[in-house]
């Protein structure tokens, strides 16, 4: 695999695109001063913590005795509790996620899972366990991809001027529903391969 391919593996699998909305439903109550302030701080985060994944997954999941398909499956359940929170919001405005409007996110669920999710770590661990000896490649690709989602997702404040409410939250309900099936994809994905695995 080129290093410019990687790239754009890396960058279909954060999907930017995808993330507008969620992100825009997440920074909703935050200061608009301060949206812009909270998008970087997330995805410097989330490349912190790609990059930490790319240099030392496999150390890690060797440490932990821990095998890629956990992370699928782990990943598969947060998201499937971000989808239903996001379809069906707590009346109370209570819930697992905490209120809506209190404080502003912090690493969770913007960075991770929202650019630094399962997805992408699994494909950082699939290109280092390839091709092992081109993490300088593996590095310049990663960061490509997440240049061109943070250029995609900084612009996404803008349209907190175009967006209402009702098309915010229809929106919101949306990418739950996607993230909710997406979520059970990921997590059968993991299942299957740790059956396939067993001897």
């Amino acid at each position: 695999m080129t290093t410019l391919s990687a790239g754009i593996m890396l960058f279909l699998i954060m999907d930017p695109l995808g993330n507008i909305p969620i992100f825009l439903s997440l920074l909703k109550d935050v200061p608009p001063r301060r949206r812009r302030h909270v998008m970087v701080r997330e995805l410097l985060i989330a490349l912190g913590v790609l990059l930490v994944f790319l240099f030392g997954g496999q150390q890690f999941l060797h440490l932990m005795q821990l095998k890629p398909d956990s992370i699928s499956v782990a990943g598969g359940i947060v998201l499937f509790l971000i989808g239903i929170r996001m379809v069906f919001p707590p009346a109370d405005g209570s819930g697992i996620f905490g209120k809506p409007g209190q404080g502003e996110p912090f690493i969770v669920p913007m960075a991770i899972p929202g650019v630094a999710g399962p997805s992408a770590m699994a494909a950082l661990l699939l290109l280092t366990n390839t091709q092992p000896g081109r993490t300088a490649d593996w590095v310049f690709a990663l960061l490509l991809a997440w240049l061109a989602t943070a250029i995609i997702l900084l612009s996404s404040t803008y349209l907190f001027r175009w967006l209402g409410e009702s098309v915010l939250t229809a929106l919101e309900r949306v990418m739950g529903m996607l993230l909710i099936a997406l979520s059970v994809q990921m997590f059968m994905s993991g299942v299957a391969s740790f059956l396939r695995s067993m001897p």
